[in-house]
């Protein structure tokens, strides 16, 4: 049992009412989870205060408060902290409270708009064949070796997070590799963690519903860098035009890859098709599993981690070269009969589709027609919708705009706005089927031999979100059942 006083330790504190030096049973920041001897930390979140809930907590038990405000009633039995930031002292204080776990692995942080589930999940799968016991924190699932944990949010809240590392350490875990999003930056779930390197991949147009201006969205990923320690390494992506800047200010060891420039850790490709990737990485020829341009910088991002983390080279092409990809990036499926190829990918901001749609124009023998089925989600950035629209139209041979998760919002408001993107000489391309189920169904039945159809956007996900009510939805599930009647 942890007293006060220690899981306070390193917190920005303003000041103390009352004891200190008390047991905390759990620490929480949402007072319906309150029971009798948690600390209570009331943080200022996107749509809920916590400090409205401060009174509640102390009814249901809390010993503890911790706060950026205080409230005018402060009872005796209570240890009232103020603190200069909630948020961020929840991440110190979750540290504290289960022994700093991320002090006792190697953990590594992989931001950028594009790609972070891919390297991560590439860096799990490495490690684990080299013969470490290790964990991952991604989009599509958290694990600790052969146990799968569901995943909820790309990066958890600092409590979740701090338990879940706590569980990898007693678990044996040497090396843990984690998604970092912009929005876990911002809002300081990552705080008091302790990071043995940081990688970033790209940064293109995405949550500027959240972040408002692109400016401050790309200050949010580089200061994950600038709070690097100098015993960790930054790698970055400098065919990025801003991968440099992620770097200016850090501490810790710079490194680079690239494709197309000198670079620590150099690729080129020599084959990209259906069987894999040929590469050149710093002169060694390797053949991979995975496809298409944007996964040879993904591969460059893993080596170059690997070898900043003192594997042999050799050892990782080997291991690397055999390892597939994360769930929902480029998964394809191939029918039978007439060898009609669909591929489901999470893409689902501009740069992404672009990316993908310029991997199969790569994979194009010339005959084949390319059908997209494409949507974007509700109560998110409004902006990227007309460009979706016009990245699909202007790479596809036929385009399906459809639902993806459209929340709160009307899926037809939604298409609508993708629709306002396109070129009017584009528009005749274009079908919109707000049920998405039948837009992959009609992208199939307009399939012909050897054709190849892209559906975006949802990838992994097992869902589809309308109206704050989550329904089962699996893009490859629908696709394979498609292609099964197609084939009998």
């Amino acid at each position: 049992m942890k007293t006060l006083r220690d899981i306070l330790y390193n917190v920005s504190i303003q000041s103390i009412h009352g004891n200190n030096d008390i047991s905390v049973n759990a620490l929480t920041t949402d007072s319906r989870a309150v029971k009798p001897g948690d600390a209570f930390i009331a943080v200022k979140g996107v749509h809920v205060d916590g400090h409205a809930y401060i009174e509640k907590a102390v009814a249901q038990g809390a010993t503890a408060i911790i706060c950026e405000e205080l409230p005018a009633q402060l009872p005796e039995t209570v240890c009232f902290v103020k603190v200069a930031n909630s948020a961020a002292a929840t991440g110190i204080m979750a540290g504290n409270f289960y022994d700093n776990p991320s002090n006792k692995v190697q953990l590594v942080g992989v931001t950028g708009t594009n790609g972070k589930t891919t390297i991560a999940t590439l860096l799990f799968r490495l490690f684990s064949k080299l013969g470490y016991q290790c964990g991952l924190l991604s989009t599509v699932q958290n694990q600790i070796g052969d146990t799968v944990i569901p995943s909820t949010h790309t990066t958890p809240d600092p409590i979740s997070l701090n338990a879940l590392l706590a569980k990898m350490v007693e678990e044996g875990c040497l090396y843990v590799f984690m998604e970092v999003s912009s929005h876990a930056i911002h809002q300081e779930r990552i705080a008091g963690l302790k990071f043995a390197g940081g990688i970033f991949s790209n940064i293109t147009h995405d949550h500027l519903d959240y972040h408002k201006t692109f400016d401050e969205y790309i200050r949010v990923k580089k200061s994950f860098f600038d709070n690097l320690p100098s015993g960790a390494f930054a790698l970055t992506n400098i065919d990025d035009k801003r991968g440099m800047i992620m770097l200016q200010n850090t501490k810790a060891k710079k490194a680079t890859y690239s494709l197309r420039a000198m670079a620590d850790f150099k690729g080129k490709i020599l084959e990209n098709n259906l069987t894999g990737l040929v590469m050149l990485v710093n002169d060694t020829e390797v053949h991979f599993r995975l496809i298409g341009e944007f996964n040879a910088y993904n591969l460059l991002a893993v080596f170059g981690a690997a070898i900043l983390l003192g594997m042999d080279k050799a050892k990782v092409l080997q291991a690397l070269s055999d390892t597939p990809g994360a769930e929902g990036r480029f998964d394809y499926i191939v029918s039978t009969n007439d060898r009609i190829i669909a591929i489901v990918d999470y893409a689902h901001t501009p740069d992404a589709l672009k990316n993908v749609l310029a991997t199969i124009k790569n994979l194009r023998k010339g005959h084949e027609q390319v059908i997209t089925v494409v949507g974007c989600g509700g109560d998110r950035d409004t902006t990227k919708r007309p460009v979706m629209g016009d990245v699909a139209a202007e790479n596809s041979d036929r385009v399906i705009l459809t639902s993806d998760n459209p929340r709160s919002e009307d899926p037809v408001a939604i298409i609508h706005e993708m629709e306002a993107g396109i070129p009017v000489h584009l528009k005749k391309k274009v079908l919109s089927i707000t049920d998405r189920k039948e837009a992959i169904k009609t992208a199939i039945s307009l399939a012909k031999k050897e054709d190849i159809i892209l559906i975006a956007g949802k990838g992994h996900e097992k869902y589809q979100e309308i109206k704050g009510v989550k329904h089962h939805f699996d893009d490859k599930e629908v696709v394979t059942e498609m292609m099964k009647l197609m084939d009998k």
